[in-house]
């Protein structure tokens, strides 16, 4: 159980400066230069990045290259690196409050939410992928008489992975422990604006016994790290997770250098849709509430769309206007605290910014829309619900990122469908109906990688997180996710 006073005993360390991770020791920026990390929680500066050049990215996956071939990880026994991911388990879950206070204080998610979100999901992601590493098999294929045709799972070698700020070790870990655990070398760039977890998850994997080199991290601006990675002839596979228009930069980066995989998740406006024969519409109006509005909306699957049927409308929006305006707002580092700061001014400006387009363009602002606790220098906003949103205005079709709602009337199936799959993104959804019959066709109709019915939220490590359309290709989670790391090698024998 979490307990304040040794929160606040961890806020209260002071944070060093921070160097890369590379080659199983921390390394300044070659340049020299450091980025100042900004707090949410106050505004106030946290501590030093290194901010690294391309000259640095290259090193690190040298460093990446040069294990991966040599086979320190990639050509040990799969109970070997089965015992090494266990025991960085063990230690992240040793470290968690720890590692928590620090994710907190670097990127403001509410702390009731990180501790299970972000160490102890890292923590069980890192196990289940151990447990997976020796139950992988190849494959014996049947065909003609006298051969024997074989196909073996190979690691593809160098993994680049580019994550962002929000959920950084839950995220991270997704990219992380799979790559790991089928053997290949990997060079992580975190968000610049939340790098310090995942550079202490770096150095807990070089205590589990990770070799140097297998596992680097190199912090600094995207436009010049991440692109050295995305750029580089050595990186054989980059997954990402971002922004549309970062990842349509990858996939140009990857064309101008070796047509390395490229596996994005580009974030959603996924719909939430409410029938008026939902089982309990109370909890349908708690449950959404906390679908959009947990960790200030900055989740990539947040029902940041509410559809709900014209008849319950009113009711129905009342009810979470209510639940909105109830939750507490506050530290994040503060137990009592339910929705923590938003991630930066620059982030904050934009969610506000989408609140006055919306209105502009004919939204009523029914709660929220404000930001709130300037004085103390952070970063908080209002839990905000639009209605009268119109399927085409550019709440209904942008992500916002923030703790801000759209909510859209329907009629029937076929309009709640019509006006579902009416954006460029496929990411989530969510249905709420007691008719099994109506849950199957909106199962089967909705563009979406993950589908929610009565629920929204929760899915774990045993199910695939993906998306279509715009929102991207190739799947995090599940045993689903190891296809990614892993090439296909077919060997033809006469026998």
């Amino acid at each position: 159980m979490l307990e304040q006073g040794a929160i606040d005993a961890l806020r209260a360390i002071p944070v060093p400066d921070q160097g890369h991770h590379i080659d199983g020791r921390q390394s300044p920026a070659e340049t020299g230069e450091v980025l100042d990390v900004v707090s949410p929680i106050d505004g106030a500066r946290l501590c030093g990045l290194a901010s690294g050049s391309a000259a640095d990215m290259n090193r690190a996956v040298r460093s990446a290259r040069a294990a991966f071939e040599d086979g320190r990880w990639s050509k040990t026994a799969p109970a070997h690196r089965k015992k090494v991911l266990h025991r960085l388990a063990d230690l992240i879950e040793r470290d968690a409050l720890e590692l928590t206070v620090l994710g907190v204080r670097d990127n403001g998610t509410e702390i009731n939410m990180a501790y299970k979100a972000e160490a102890l999901s890292a923590a069980g992601t890192f196990r289940y992928y151990a447990e997976v590493i020796d139950k992988v098999y190849g494959e014996i294929a049947p065909t003609a008489q006298n051969i024997l045709a074989l196909v073996h799972h190979a690691p593809v070698g160098v993994v680049g992975a580019i994550v962002p700020w929000n959920f950084p070790l839950m995220i991270g870990s997704w990219k992380i422990a799979p790559a790991l655990a089928a053997g290949n070398s990997l060079v992580l760039k975190p968000a610049e604006s939340a790098s310090l977890s995942l550079l202490r998850i770096a150095a807990l994997a070089a205590e589990a016994g990770v070799p140097d080199g297998v596992f680097n991290v190199v912090t600094g601006p995207g436009a010049v790290v991440g692109e050295a990675l995305a750029l580089s002839m050595d990186v054989d596979v980059l997954v990402f997770t971002g922004s549309g228009a970062t990842g349509r930069r990858l996939l140009n980066y990857s064309a101008a250098s070796n047509l390395k995989r490229c596996y994005l998740e580009l974030g959603g406006k996924s719909p939430n849709i409410v029938f008026n024969d939902a089982p309990d519409l109370e909890e349908a109006a708690r449950v959404s509430a906390a679908g959009i509005f947990r960790n200030s909306g900055q989740v990539c699957v947040a029902g940041s769309r509410l559809l709900v049927q014209q008849d319950i409308h009113d009711d129905f929006v009342s009810a979470l206007c209510a639940h909105a305006r109830a939750f507490r707002v506050g530290d994040p580092l503060d137990l009592k605290s339910q929705i923590g700061a938003v991630h930066s001014l620059t982030q904050l400006e934009a969610d506000l910014g989408f609140v006055e387009t919306a209105e502009a363009e004919g939204a009523d602002l029914r709660t929220g829309g404000q930001r709130i606790l300037e004085e103390t220098g952070g970063y908080y906003m209002q839990p905000t619900v639009m209605t009268n949103v119109k399927p085409t205005d550019t709440i209904a079709q942008r992500e916002v990122f923030g703790p801000v709602l759209a909510v859209t009337p329907f009629k029937d199936e076929d309009d709640a469908i019509r006006i579902a799959n009416s954006t460029e993104f496929g990411l989530a959804s969510g249905v709420w109906t007691e008719n099994l019959g109506r849950a199957h066709r909106m199962i089967a109709a909705i563009r979406s990688g993950v589908i929610h019915v009565n629920t929204y939220g929760g899915a774990d490590l045993t199910v695939p997180l993906g998306g279509v359309k715009q929102s991207g290709n190739g799947h995090d989670k599940s045993l689903h996710a190891l296809d990614k790391y892993h090439d296909l090698k077919t060997a033809w024998i006469q026998l």
